[in-house]
């Protein structure tokens, strides 16, 4: 069974924060938010509904996380070796939304990359 502070910890990285920026919004020590991570600080409920506001979800949400139902890749590839994520779960809207981003923005940074060596064996 995950606890708590792993649920937090894996939501928080799949919304892409640092320690530190949970750290400053709860208005504590990272040191202290890093705690809270490994189950050394028993949460409050008011606590708890504090980190899920700044994670832009419901308590419910964090009680219920459950990571393999966010996205199954191991059994989403096809014959080219190409992951096709499939994504399950559905109050995670938001975190849909954060992967999307960060695909799109991949594959802008890889395209312009790719023109960039492009360019540069052309200078020789």
């Amino acid at each position: 069974m995950t606890t708590l502070g792993t649920k937090i910890r894996k939501i928080r990285e799949l919304k892409n924060l640092k320690q530190e920026y949970m750290a400053n919004a709860l208005g504590i020590s990272q040191p202290t938010y890093c705690k809270i991570e490994t189950n050394e600080i028993a949460l409050t409920h008011e606590r708890l509904e504090e980190i899920a506001n700044v994670f832009e979800i419901s308590v419910k949400e964090i009680l219920s996380f459950d990571e393999s139902k966010v996205f199954n890749v191991m059994h989403n590839q096809n014959a080219t070796g190409e992951v096709h994520i499939q994504h399950y779960h559905e109050s995670s809207k938001e975190v849909n939304k954060l992967y999307e981003e960060k695909i799109r923005l991949l594959e802008e940074m890889n395209d312009y990359l790719k023109k960039e060596i492009e360019r540069l064996k052309s200078v020789k």
